[in-house]
């Protein structure tokens, strides 16, 4: 072989080992993507001022308040519904409620539930690798086909709805199950169901009846605690609903007296530990800098229970309401190294943006053959100053899957029907019917339930916060404007709805 061809040889080898070595630095330059673990923490009841950092003068929430300063924290936050089971179907479908046919609260008669053709974020996120589990209160129906282990989730441990109802003599008692309060196998099916006496569940089966409310909370946080421990080498989701501070109120004996609000104080400054703990095991298990820890509320507080309810301040009602304390609530986020510090974002976000949200930062595959109302609200977690929210208009739904109120920017448009005598002082107002039964009222009792003529009001939120000044008659044109939009809109809910979940 000539010198000249040795010569060209040597530089190929050479040019070639270059590459090779040009190309492994930039594989190894280049970071490996790790999916990150997902928790949202939901608490049943708690309204806005109900957190340190939102206000409240004798709630003490440190974990809370650090989760803020060292992440988001939004003012303008929503869920998608004044009571609770709406609430949860839109979380956790990113669908307004009655686009799934979820408007209603669910009871332990009720024979139907979030329909499991739906996708829900744990179905998601179980496609694309992680562990998933639901600790707490899932109030999306009790009966089998509804259960979070037929909607995406590996295991389920709480109570089915909430805590101030009873139970369903038709649900299957595991083979050691524990009685308390003198009840057996038996009585679970021959006494009369008992206010308060809720079961608590592993997967679809009961483990306790009645459930041990007090020490609820703690035993939330010790499965949430194990199931990170158990997951910590992949991906996972923890949905975490609370059933506090949803009356009737419990705590364990340890954080009872210790608030200076009472015993509504006492259990969210449980929860509050709850949180702590949470974040100290992510720390202890490295996990920190890899999940993304959500808080926030269902819904506004239960006004009419005064002491053992929370507070809205300074916003107007809760519970039940569509006014701005019925649906407006604590949110804060916390993902270090990946969301700001410390920042306040002031634009309109919602519960329902979590599902495709959590698709984005998952780099998971959100359903296209579907509708789905939420936005994907990434880019405005990473730039909570600057970035504008991306819902051009966030509607308010309420009873009867009715749109009741739009808001556009600044601008809230209400049209509501008057409640009878006494409804919103109604013991247990939570008594609505649900969707089945609706179907089965005539049109005279549809007509008592909602009579002709509605208020119509108008805020401008930035400057009235309270919504104290009804601005409609000085603002037609705005008036007329939103409600074309929220009457177009509601059609095109009613259109396109999709069927909840009936037992065959």
């Amino acid at each position: 072989m000539s010198h000249s061809k040795n010569n060209i040889i040597i530089s190929l080898l050479v040019m070639t080992l270059v590459m090779t070595f040009c190309s492994s630095c930039q594989t190894l330059s280049k970071p490996v993507y790790k999916k990150p673990n997902i928790i949202i923490i939901f608490a049943d009841d708690q309204g806005y001022q109900d957190v340190g950092c939102y206000g409240s003068p004798l709630i003490k929430t440190p974990h809370l308040d650090r989760m803020a300063k060292e992440g988001i924290r939004f003012t303008d936050f929503y869920s998608a519904s004044p009571v609770c089971s709406p609430s949860r179907a839109a979380l956790l479908t990113g669908c307004y409620p009655p686009r799934v046919s979820i408007s209603n609260v669910l009871f332990p008669w009720s024979k139907y539930g979030l329909n499991p053709d739906e996708i829900t974020i744990a179905e998601l996120l179980k496609n694309a690798g992680y562990a998933t589990a639901c600790i707490g209160k899932w109030h999306l129906g009790h009966k089998k086909p509804f259960l979070p282990t037929r909607h995406g989730f590996d295991t389920f441990y709480g109570i089915p709805y909430s805590n101030d109802m009873f139970h369903d003599p038709m649900m299957e008692l595991a083979d050691d199950c524990k009685f308390n309060n003198g009840m057996t196998a038996g009585k679970t099916k021959s006494d009369k169901p008992q206010k308060d006496w809720v079961a608590l569940m592993r997967d679809e089966k009961v483990i306790e009846f009645p459930c041990d409310q007090t020490t609820i909370t703690k035993r939330y946080t010790n499965e949430a605690i194990r199931f990170i421990k158990e997951n910590q080498k992949k991906p996972f989701f923890l949905y975490l609903p609370h059933t506090m501070p949803h009356v009737p109120l419990f705590t364990a004996q340890e954080f009872k007296g210790i608030s200076k609000r009472g015993l509504y104080g006492d259990v969210i400054e449980e929860m509050d530990w709850s949180v702590g703990q949470i974040l100290k095991t992510l720390k202890e298990y490295h996990l920190d800098d890899n999940t993304l820890v959500i808080y926030t509320s269902d819904n506004g507080p239960w006004l009419e229970y005064g002491k053992d309810g929370g507070s809205a301040l300074p916003l107007r009602e809760g519970k039940f309401t569509t006014y701005e304390g019925g649906m407006r609530v604590p949110c804060i986020m916390r993902w270090p190294n990946q969301l700001p510090e410390n920042k306040v974002c002031n634009q309109v976000a919602s519960t329902v943006d979590f599902l495709p949200t959590i698709a984005s930062i998952t780099r998971s595959t959100l359903p296209t053959e579907r509708a789905i109302d939420g936005k994907n609200i990434l880019s405005l977690m990473k730039n909570p100053q600057s970035e504008q929210s991306p819902h051009q208009a966030y509607y308010y739904t309420r009873r009867l899957g009715k749109l009741e109120a739009i808001r556009v920017g600044d601008w809230k448009l209400r049209i509501a029907v008057p409640h009878k005598e006494g409804d919103e002082n109604d013991p247990n107002p939570e008594e609505e019917c649900d969707d089945e039964e609706m179907h089965e009222l005539d049109s005279d009792e549809l007509e008592e339930m909602q009579p002709q003529k509605p208020i119509i009001e108008l805020y401008n939120l930035k400057t009235d916060i309270g919504e104290n000044i009804n601005l409609a008659e000085k603002h037609p044109s705005i008036v007329k404007l939103l409600s074309a939009q929220m009457e177009s809109f509601d059609k095109e809910l009613q259109l396109n709805k999709r069927p909840s979940g009936h037992l065959k």
